[in-house]
């Protein structure tokens, strides 16, 4: 039983029960029943993402997740989102530098639907070229809209390529426009079958269920898909400290300038990753956090200000960001950013403090976990990355065992110039 100690939380998450098991092919599978609504979550993670794809052909992970709802061998083009609609339902899929993901949420009368669908995905996909040249088009219609023409939208971009000069998590999921136009259909077909295989999936289903019944179907849909031949590739770079502060000047599509400051930080799940995401929660965590109640309205140097870790299963990034008011430039932000973090270096966080950070964290978590798409989101995320599906239930533990010793420590190891990349985001009219 996950419970509040701290604070005046409104609610407390109950213990997610939950079976798990391997079918002979590889497939890991995660069942989590919940008859409180007739509602029940489909999803299966790929654990593959950007950081696995080819340096000459970058954007392959996340193009896969646009070319595989074109449709299958069994399902016409165009018909794979209508099966949903008609069902009355809905799906997505996301990607990341780590992962692929896909998810359907039907009433629990067509969860053998979801079933069909998936195993589809993954035993009968098309690739052809009508689909990929299609999604091609697609894809760079998100590129436009979502990073070229959206203020700020290079963000992660320019923040990867330089904080990173080894490992691929230098680009980002969106990957290269060249790279996708280069790739040839026996390439796209040469990923598939190296990473949309059983043994590199995980089968999550949350909701509406009868755990016997929906192992027989699970069978019945995925028993028979054969395991892949490919050894699957996983990167073993270890990216080399920065060494020094990396400082750059982006132009950009905006009117108001930003600074930006990412610093290198370890891995997820690790001790040190659990710290620094309370000292981002003490510095960006609502508008009481001390960037918001000092940089905005005491000192009124910008008009919003974050703070967050990057989550990635490699050693990932710590970003600060901070969009300048119309009076204040971004030396001034930044000279106003340096101090918020040269406080928390020398000043212990206070108890008050740091109960309150421990609800804000507890109540994001506890929301994520309250419909089934996000338990079996998670579910599936615990075990690819951890090795443990049950830090659905005991991970805020490790939130709570955080001490303001430990967020003293991490601000003093990580938040240094040497570990940092510095970006000013400016109008492109100052050019």
């Amino acid at each position: 039983m996950v419970s509040l100690s701290v604070g005046s939380a409104a609610f407390a998450q109950s213990n997610i029960s939950f079976v798990e098991y391997d079918l002979p092919n590889g497939l890991h599978v995660i069942l989590h029943q919940d008859n409180s609504t007739p509602i029940v979550a489909v999803s299966v993670l790929y654990h593959v993402g950007s950081k696995n794809e080819d340096t000459t052909r970058t954007g392959f992970a996340h193009f896969f997740e646009h070319l595989l709802f074109e449709g299958s061998e069994n399902i016409a083009r165009g018909e794979f989102d209508k099966y949903i609609q008609k069902a009355g339902g809905a799906n997505n899929a996301n990607t990341s530098q780590d992962r692929t993901f896909y998810y359907e949420v039907l009433s629990s009368n067509q969860l053998e639907l979801g079933l069909w669908l998936e195993s589809e995905r993954m035993l009968h996909a098309k690739i052809e070229n009508i689909g990929v040249e299609t999604q091609r088009e697609v894809v760079k219609e998100e590129k436009r809209q979502r990073v070229d023409n959206q203020p700020y939208g290079t963000l992660m971009e320019e923040v990867f390529k330089r904080a990173y000069k080894k490992h691929p998590y230098r680009w980002v999921p969106i990957g290269s426009m060249e790279h996708l136009n280069a790739a040839k259909l026996d390439e796209f077909m040469e990923f598939y079958r190296t990473f949309y295989v059983p043994q590199n999936a995980t089968l999550s289903i949350a909701g509406d269920l009868d755990i016997a019944k929906t192992k027989v179907l699970v069978e019945k849909y995925f028993g028979s898909i054969p395991k892949g031949k490919r050894e699957i590739p996983r990167p073993k770079v270890v990216e080399p400290a920065l060494g020094k502060e990396i400082r750059d000047t982006v132009f950009d599509k905006i009117q108001l300038p930003a600074v930006v400051q990412a610093y290198r930080i370890p891995a997820q799940g690790t001790p040190d990753y659990y710290a620094l995401q309370v000292l981002t929660t003490l510095l960006s965590g609502g508008g009481s956090s001390r960037y918001n109640r000092s940089i905005v309205y005491e000192q009124q140097k910008a008009v919003a200000t974050f703070a967050f870790p990057f989550p990635l299963e490699d050693p990932g990034v710590f970003i600060a960001l901070g969009i300048c008011n119309q009076e204040t430039g971004p030396a001034e932000l930044e000279k106003a950013m340096d101090a918020e973090a040269d406080r928390v270096k020398k000043e212990p966080i206070t108890e008050a403090e740091k109960n309150k950070v421990i609800n804000q964290i507890e109540t994001a978590f506890i929301e994520q976990n309250q419909q089934v798409a996000g338990i079996a989101e998670n579910l599936a995320n615990y075990h690819v990355y951890y090795g443990d599906a049950n830090l659905i239930n005991t991970e805020m533990e490790r939130y709570r065992a955080v001490t303001a010793a430990d967020v003293l420590r991490v601000a003093n190891q990580y938040l240094v110039k040497e570990n940092r990349v510095v970006l000013y985001y400016l109008p492109q009219a100052s050019n």
